[in-house]
């Protein structure tokens, strides 16, 4: 790829000014004009990334430079992006919001990293010249930062329009590239960690292309396609094609990550269905570079964990959405216990901690599930914990060695309950998040792990070739010869 990469970042005023919709919108507009195009997320995010992937037909990445170097999300960038077309990047919370007070790790950071245009996107209820003091602000607080045009959101009348658009462009000296008025029904349905997922949603399709017919109605789609082609050359210091890639070894530890023989391939199964879809793309390719073969399980329809696994990965999701159908789905919580007792490398995040435990409480119920641990989780009404994480290895970990220090992200709205603390062991000590409990996160048993900590692949390479390590172990000495099904394409991938 040449040093032309057509790029372009949708920030906002803060969070929930309808980012993602516009984001989408854009995406599907261009891909509905046979305009080439690629998606990209700042910030640990699931949900939006599922939406900007279905928006633009193509596997949206996350760069996060908390979760991996900067060098690192550069070269993801240019890994993955396209010269042929424009990449979007959407931005997350307000566009300087970061973990202290100079934005470290924000939205506009992340902009001056790849010499990005930024388009803000602002909420004008109940405001008119306001709009441009926001726009002005943002324009001077940083400017190295290149915001090159605003998007008014969310106006009630032609004249609330006009008079924004006047104030913005006069007093900000900043371009008006689309205004889009409350459009009942518009925006993606939201709950508690954000929107609610595409995999949940009925019509998610239909969402799409409403997105889409608002941004050709509302959106000034070819001076937002420009503005993209106007980003010019990369900045020096991403890293070439054809360079040497930067997560195929640690360099904290000097490990060596190729990919092992086929031959000594684990089979490893993770839960793949509307109650948990939260994977990052890397973390699955990560597996796979390592010799590992994936095979998705739906875990509210499998009867049983497939003969044959050497390992199981469970990422997080929305178990509580779907608490009955998988607490009905009992031959297989009964097939999980017994894989884990019997010494089956388990690697579970979030969602999948609390279908580890013995129940998952919520508003609607109490629904068994599957017991590998000796604690309940209760869904509560506001998050439980939410941020960034950085840990310490602690020595019972299963897979990672003691002393290193990880970083990741948690989102959760449940906390543990019925629980003593002589019976469990923790493999994490945590610097800054909240955790399991009293800072402290990574519940083991035997072979099996589960926190509430998200990592990155990209940010952490020693857990893919920790976690596959210990699979093929597994593979090796401890399991029975069974037949082995066939391993099927990870579908979140590229």
């Amino acid at each position: 790829m040449s040093g032309q990469c057509p790029r372009i970042i949708i920030g906002g005023e803060r969070g929930g000014v309808g980012k993602t919709t516009l984001a989408a919108g854009l995406l599907a507009a261009w891909r509905g004009r046979n305009w080439l195009c690629r998606a990209f997320k700042k910030g640990p995010d699931y949900i939006d990334s599922a939406w900007l992937s279905a928006a633009s037909g193509h596997v949206c990445r996350s760069l996060d430079t908390f979760l991996m170097r900067e060098g690192v999300a550069r070269w993801s960038f240019r890994k993955h992006a396209i010269a042929e077309g424009v990449n979007l990047i959407e931005g997350n919370r307000g566009l300087f919001d970061g973990v202290d007070a100079d934005g470290s790790f924000s939205t506009a950071e992340l902009a001056k990293l790849l010499a990005a245009p930024v388009i803000l996107v602002i909420d004008c209820e109940k405001r008119t010249r306001t709009t441009a003091a926001v726009a002005l602000g943002c324009r001077l607080l940083d400017p190295q930062m290149h915001l090159a045009g605003v998007i008014l959101n969310r106006l009630g009348t032609a004249r609330q329009e006009r008079v924004a658009r006047q104030a913005v462009e006069r007093d900000a000296n900043l371009p008006v590239l689309g205004a889009v008025p409350r459009l009942s029904g518009l925006e993606f349905h939201e709950r508690r960690l954000g929107l609610v997922p595409p995999q949940e949603q009925g019509q998610a399709d239909e969402a799409v292309r409403a997105a889409a017919e608002a941004a050709e109605k509302y959106l000034d789609i070819e001076r937002l396609w420009k503005t993209g082609w106007q980003a010019g050359a990369l900045p020096a210091g991403i890293v070439e094609a054809g360079a040497a890639d930067p997560v195929k070894t640690d360099g904290r530890a000097g490990h060596s990550t190729e990919s092992a023989e086929i031959s000594e391939s684990p089979l490893i199964g993770y839960f793949f269905d509307s109650a948990f879809h939260f994977y990052y793309p890397e973390n699955l390719e990560a597996l796979e570079r390592q010799g590992a073969r994936l095979l998705a399980i739906d875990a509210q329809a499998t009867p049983a964990l497939p003969a044959g696994l050497d390992g199981l990965y469970i990422g997080g999701g929305f178990p509580e959405e779907r608490a009955a159908a998988l607490s009905d789905n009992g031959t297989l919580r009964k097939s999980v216990l017994t894989a884990a007792e019997n010494g089956l490398p388990i690697y579970a995040e979030c969602g999948g901690l609390m279908y580890l435990g013995k129940r998952l409480i919520t508003q609607k119920g109490t629904y068994p599930m599957a017991g590998v641990y000796p604690f309940s989780t209760v869904l509560e009404v506001t998050p439980q914990g939410h941020g960034y994480v950085e840990a310490l290895v602690t020595p019972v970990h299963p897979f990672l060695r003691a002393g290193l220090r990880i970083r990741g992200h948690e989102f959760h709205y449940s906390r543990p309950v019925e629980w003593k603390d002589g019976e469990i062991e923790f493999g994490l000590s945590l610097l800054r998040g909240k955790g399991f409990a009293q800072g402290r996160d990574g519940v083991v048993r035997g072979n099996t792990f589960a926190t509430y900590v998200h990592v990155h692949a990209l940010g952490e390479p020693l857990w893919a070739r920790s976690f596959v390590e210990a699979c093929r172990t597994y593979r090796q000495h401890c399991r029975l010869a069974t037949p082995e099904p066939a391993a099927a394409t990870a579908p979140v991938t590229a």
